[in-house]
């Protein structure tokens, strides 16, 4: 028989660099990983419950906007209709005319209700009357 030849228990020993790791690392391993993913659950969550609430306040401010638009509508007057558009370009620029001419009067009106304000002494007072 040829025992000479025959492999050595020693051949077929790994390296300790390639060796598989020992039960109690795989424990090790398991534990680690579970109180990450544990951690990791507790930071899902707490950006779920964030998410819902600012979800919540979003929802609430669209219907306080919803509610400040509609009391907004109802309190502006209603647009008076506009008249159609004339053919004739002269009638338009007559028209045109009139509102700006209304618009400077109503202008006009409003500061002769106005109180006066007395004049300031320093002003006016470097200026010389003619003949004088």
């Amino acid at each position: 028989m040829e025992g000479a030849a025959r492999d050595d228990t020693q051949d077929w020993l790994l390296p300790e660099s390639a060796a598989p790791p020992l039960l109690a690392e795989l424990e090790q391993r398991i534990d680690e990983a579970l109180i990450v993913a544990k951690a990791s659950e507790k930071a899902v969550m707490a950006v779920g419950d964030a998410a819902l609430d600012a979800a919540q306040q979003a929802r609430r401010a669209a219907d306080l906007a919803e509610r400040a638009s509609a009391a907004a509508l109802a309190a502006q007057p209603p647009e008076p209709a506009v008249a159609p558009a004339s053919a004739d370009p002269v009638e338009e620029a007559m028209r045109s005319f009139s509102e700006r001419a209304d618009r400077v009067m109503a202008r006009l009106r409003a500061l002769e209700r106005r109180p006066r304000r007395a004049r300031p002494a320093s002003v006016g007072a470097g200026r010389r009357r003619p003949g004088g």
